[in-house]
């Protein structure tokens, strides 16, 4: 799928900022307490370490890491790294701020935490050679660079995992809709350009399916509808676009509803709240 690019209508509409805050040995237990729309990447470039972390059913699960690994947390989540003091232990760590915090596509669509020995992951090795290399030699405007750089990691590790989807067992969503190569160039698509008069015929002629064909593989492996799909990413842009201050009657136009009652009307059925009623909730 080399033509199609999976990522960058996903990302320049919802964006993950980076910012390093650690980097070198950890000593004895470090805690990382969830924070609200905050993820985290850690890189263990040395050493070894046990993690402790409290699954989605609040269970408290130890995992030993014995090899040089990325640690991707894409949503709030309590863990902690035991960590014996010498300096063959490394560790540089990141934090990842998503825009729409939990309806974020990505935070919905990724596991709870991603463990990643790094030599699996080959084209990490040149970002990471130069993260390293200026997490080592601080020099001007090392913070600034530093920060782009896991940005970069971050692009390349969701790379590889469009890529290889069997290594991280994702589960029915839009990722897993992006790794097949049959329904990406329709959600490529409707992502680009989600204004579109969409029907359940043209999504399906971007993926050069029959109709029917089309609808059941979405349901399988998107785990939604197709029109669902479109409802919901339609809604996900516009709590972005409510969030900015733009207006209800704009934000209808530009996502293709007929009008602007058309448009809240939609809203309130999916989201429970008309337009103005939730953005005065968020705030």
């Amino acid at each position: 799928m080399a033509s199609v690019d999976r990522l960058t209508p996903l990302l320049q509409r919802f964006r993950v900022r980076t910012r390093l805050f650690h980097a070198g040995p950890l000593c004895g237990v470090t805690a990382f307490p969830a924070e609200a729309d905050r993820g985290f990447l850690h890189v263990l470039r040395h050493g070894q370490m046990e993690l402790t972390l409290t699954d989605e059913r609040g269970a408290t699960v130890r995992v030993q890491i014995t090899r040089p690994s990325v640690l991707f947390f894409p949503r709030p989540s309590d863990h902690s790294f035991l960590n014996a003091p010498t300096e063959e232990s490394d560790f540089t760590c990141a934090t990842l701020d998503f825009d729409g915090g939990a309806t974020h596509p990505l935070v919905q669509a990724l596991p709870p935490v991603i463990i990643l020995p790094l030599d699996e992951v080959a084209t990490l090795g040149p970002a990471l050679d130069l993260l390293f290399s200026e997490v080592d030699n601080v020099r001007c405007g090392h913070p600034i660079l530093a920060d782009r750089l896991f940005e970069v990691v971050l692009i390349q590790l969701l790379r590889w995992m469009l890529d290889n989807p069997a290594h991280i067992a994702l589960k029915q969503s839009l990722l897993s809709g992006l790794a097949d190569e049959r329904l990406a160039p329709a959600l490529v698509a409707v992502h680009e350009a989600p204004g579109e008069s969409w029907t359940l015929e043209t999504m399906a002629r971007e993926a050069r399916m029959s109709r029917s064909a089309f609808a059941s593989r979405f349901k399988e492996v998107v785990g939604q509808t197709p029109v669902d799909y479109l409802t919901e990413w339609r809604l996900t842009i516009a709590q972005e676009n409510l969030r900015a201050g733009m207006s209800v009657s704009t934000i209808a136009a530009e996502l293709g509803y007929a009008s602007a009652s058309a448009f809240s009307r939609a809203f309130a059925q999916r989201l429970g709240h008309s337009p103005r009623t939730w953005l005065a909730r968020a705030a």
